[in-house]
C-alpha cells in the first residue's frame, strides 16, 4: 500500500465537519445483568428503530467474554434515542465443530434492496477441549492461553432476513465469508469488525479488520491492526480480496499506531469512515474521520471523528476492568428514513449506571 505523502507525519489535531455535529443524547440498553457492547442500529420495516447489540453475562464481565460467551440480542424503540426493550436473540454461538460455535460478536447491520443484512464475527472454540461454562474454572495461565487461540478464531460471518424481526439465515454457514490470511500475510491471524458498502457500480465492498504475527513479534505482543477490502459481484460472494491490502492503516506513524471497529458508507460521492484511533492523534481516546475518492485508497486528511465521551456526557463512573475512561468504540450510524442522511451515531461506552459497560447516542446535527 503507498502511503499518501501528506500523511506520512502525525496528523493535525482537527476536528472533522462530522465530529462538530454531534451532540451527546444517553446511554441506552443498560442493565445489571450483562455487559453490553457494539449497539448497530437501523429502522426496520414497521417504522420501529431496531437495535442490534452484543452482550454477555457478568461473569465474564472481564475482557475475555466477548470471545467466550456473547451473543447478539435484539431490541427496538419508536425514537433513535430510546428508550429501547429487548426483543429477543438474534444470534449465538452454534456449538459443536462450527467456525462461529462460542461467540458472536460486533455486529454491523444494513437494508439492501430487499433483505436486512447482519454481519458479524464468530469465534470458535471446539478445539479448547472444555465447554463455554467450563472455561472459568481453568487456572489464569490455561485461561491466557485459550484467550490466544480465540482471537486467532475470529472470521467474518453474515446472515440475513427479509424483516429486522428475523429470522436469520447465516449465509456463510459452512465456512467464514472471509478467511484468514496465509502465514506471513498481513492478516494471518484473523479477519474481523466487518462493515459493507455498496458501490456505485454494484460491487460489494466489505472492509475487514485483520493484523499479523509479524507485527505481534515486533511489537512485543502488540500487534497492529489494519484494515483490507475482499470484493464480491454479489451479497454472499464469493468476496475477493483487494491485491493491494492492507488498504486502510496507520503504521507509517508508528509500529504501535492503529485502528479499528471502522464503520464505512458512501456519500455524496465519497466513501467516508469513522473508526476508533489507536494513537493516530496522540491519544487512544479520539476517533478518526477519513475519506476516499474510490474506496480502495484512502486519500483524506486523517481528522478527529469524535472526542473523548467527557465532551458528550459528564460522568465520572470508573470501569470494572482497565483503567480506560471516556473512550468511544465500535462507532455505527443510523440513516434518516426519509433522507438517507447520517442522523444518529451509536457508539459503546464503559462505565454507566452499573459500572459496566453500555451504548450510547449522539445526535448528528446536519
Amino acid at each position: 500500500m503507498k502511503k499518501p505523502e501528506h500523511v506520512m507525519k502525525q496528523p493535525e489535531h482537527v476536528e472533522s465537519d462530522f465530529c462538530k455535529s454531534l451532540t451527546g443524547v444517553t446511554r441506552i440498553l443498560e442493565t445489571p445483568l450483562y455487559r453490553v457492547w457494539g449497539c448497530a442500529p437501523i429502522y426496520g420495516e414497521d417504522g420501529l428503530v431496531h437495535v442490534y447489540y452484543s452482550r454477555w453475562i457478568h461473569k465474564y464481565a472481564k475482557p475475555v467474554g466477548w470471545v467466550v460467551s456473547c451473543e447478539i440480542a435484539h431490541a427496538v424503540s419508536e425514537s433513535p434515542e430510546g428508550p429501547f426493550r429487548f426483543v429477543d436473540i438474534a444470534l449465538e454461538g452454534r456449538g459443536g465443530n462450527h467456525w462461529d460455535s462460542w461467540s458472536i460478536h460486533n455486529p454491523s447491520v444494513y437494508k439492501i434492496g430487499d433483505q436486512f443484512v447482519l454481519l458479524y464475527l464468530g469465534t470458535d472454540g471446539s478445539s479448547l477441549g472444555i465447554s463455554r461454562d467450563e472455561f472459568l474454572a481453568q487456572p489464569q495461565e490455561v485461561q491466557d492461553e485459550m484467550f490466544k487461540k480465540l482471537i486467532r478464531s475470529k472470521r467474518v460471518g453474515m446472515a440475513v432476513s427479509n424483516s429486522a424481526n428475523g429470522p436469520w439465515k447465516r449465509i456463510s454457514d459452512e465456512h467464514p465469508l472471509i478467511e484468514a490470511g496465509k502465514p506471513g500475510e498481513w492478516d494471518d491471524i484473523c479477519t474481523t469488525n466487518p462493515a459493507l458498502v455498496v458501490t456505485p457500480e454494484g460491487k460489494f465492498y466489505m472492509y475487514y479488520k485483520g493484523w499479523s504475527e509479524q507485527s505481534v513479534r515486533e511489537t512485543n505482543g502488540y500487534g497492529n491492526r489494519m484494515y483490507g477490502v475482499a470484493i464480491a459481484d454479489k451479497l454472499e460472494g464469493p468476496y475477493i480480496k483487494y491485491e493491494d491490502n492492507p488498504n486502510l492503516e496507520f503504521s507509517y506513524l508508528g509500529p504501535t499506531i492503529q485502528c479499528e471497529d471502522a464503520y464505512i458508507w458512501y456519500e455524496d460521492g465519497i466513501y467516508k469512515a469513522i473508526m476508533r484511533g489507536m494513537g493516530v492523534f496522540g491519544n487512544d481516546e479520539d476517533g478518526v474521520y477519513i475519506t476516499s475518492s474510490d474506496g480502495l485508497h484512502w486519500d483524506g486528511v486523517p481528522q478527529i471523528g469524535f472526542r473523548e465521551s467527557f465532551h458528550y456526557f459528564p460522568e465520572e463512573a470508573e470501569p470494572l476492568f482497565r483503567p480506560l475512561k471516556g473512550r468511544f468504540e465500535r462507532p455505527q450510524i443510523l440513516f434518516h428514513p426519509e433522507t438517507g442522511r447520517p442522523d444518529y451515531l451509536f457508539c459503546s461506552l464503559r462505565g454507566g449506571l452499573y459500572n459496566s459497560a453500555s451504548g450510547a447516542v449522539l445526535k448528528i446535527n446536519e
